[in-house]
């Protein structure tokens, strides 16, 4: 493809959607992390992950804090620091009857100097997928333009929002997230039970489905920007670890081609429109202990309708190589189906993962040779 790749990472976020009723299982929580790359064109002093809907109660874990085995300081030296920002703060908000928890990453401001003592400069960034921490294998350090975020939770946000902070000009040390927003697509996924089998038959394994939807529109009564995605999936005879969703591992590497390619757009006429279901029709092997699904986004390179918006693509599944853009990043997730908590927890069980990918030579191997899916 001759398409000339340019990495943009944006943070990933799952929503999860429960089934108390899935047999055999507990509930562990969701976990998210990702590197995400700053190319707003500004020198951010922080990062921040806004969860609607939920309580400071709710945030089980953050990358860089408590509870990680890892250094909490901050700086560039693996042996004090994860990350320039150190451990996030949390905090709880409210907006009359919509309320949620922050967790901001944010460097610290000396008075004295009246400057920031840690920012994430803007640049481009091909980043393996979590590596822009001093763990990683990028040479993190101060001219690196992406850092390495991660937060996890007991319940399901109803909204996620991820947020790059700036200096708002007072030089008082305060910071501002106007203009810093990253936006990607998040998978909302489903356990959906299977009906039971008879007795003394084995008893059927759950589908595990997803949902993304394209972005909405920015002006009401317009098309949304149009995305391209691809989706591939594996299953594994046992509980896959939140370390191994990421670019190299062999749970992602071995995934094969659900969709190879999908156009999302969202219609002010169609409110369905829009939205890419996968997995529906996706029945798990009577053995498979976890399912993997791993998302790849594109920016919509082709032309548009100047009037409303709309992508004027030639085929919806099956782009030219002039109608292929920016690749955007990558979300990795899987579901454990069957595992066991150390603890009694409320019922069904959640592993998931988000890393954001950045090479090249994974959309080459998932292109080349890809049948086509159309499963959904």
């Amino acid at each position: 493809m001759a398409t000339k790749l340019k990495f943009q990472a944006y943070a990933a976020t799952f929503s999860l959607a429960l089934f108390p009723n899935i047999a055999a299982a507990s509930f562990l929580g969701f976990l998210g992390n990702f590197d995400v790359v700053n190319d707003s064109g500004n020198t951010a002093h922080g990062f921040e992950i806004e969860l609607e809907g939920l309580h400071s109660s709710d945030i089980t874990d953050t990358f860089g804090g408590a509870n990680r085995g890892f250094p909490s300081g901050t700086g560039f030296d693996p042996n004090t620091a994860v990350v320039r920002y150190g451990a996030p703060t949390i905090s709880e908000y409210a907006n009359g009857s919509i309320f949620g928890t922050r967790v901001t990453y944010a460097s610290a401001w000396d008075a004295a100097s009246q400057s920031w003592l840690f920012g994430t400069p803007s640049g481009t960034f091909i980043t393996p997928g979590d590596n822009c921490w001093t763990g990683g294998g990028v040479g993190y350090n101060a001219g690196t333009p992406c850092d390495h975020f991660g937060v996890g939770t007991s319940k399901t946000a109803s909204k996620t929002s991820y947020s790059w902070l700036f200096d708002d000009g007072s030089n008082s040390g305060k910071l501002t997230n106007s203009n810093g927003q990253v936006v990607l697509p998040a998978p909302n996924w489903n356990v959906i039970p299977a009906d039971p089998a008879p007795a003394g038959q084995p008893q059927p394994k759950p589908v595990v489905a997803a949902d993304i939807r394209a972005p909405q529109a920015e002006q009401e009564g317009q098309f949304g920007e149009a995305i391209w995605v691809k989706v591939f999936r594996t299953e594994l005879e046992r509980e896959v670890e939140l370390e191994e969703l990421i670019g190299g591992n062999p749970v992602i590497e071995q995934a094969e081609t659900e969709i190879e390619w999908q156009l999302l757009q969202t219609d002010p006429g169609n409110p369905d429109a829009g939205k890419l279901e996968a997995g529906y029709l996706n029945v798990l092997g009577q053995n498979a202990e976890s399912v993997i699904f791993h998302y790849e986004f594109y920016k919509y390179a082709g032309e548009y309708d100047p009037e409303n918006h709309e992508a004027k693509a030639g085929s919806d599944s099956n782009p030219t190589e002039a109608e292929i853009g920016t690749y955007l990043g990558a979300q990795n997730g899987a579901v454990n189906l069957n595992a066991v908590a150390p603890v009694p927890v409320p019922p069904a069980v959640w592993l998931m993962g988000s890393a954001l990918l950045g090479l090249a030579a994974n959309r080459r191997r998932h292109s080349a040779g890809a049948a086509q899916a159309d499963r959904i």
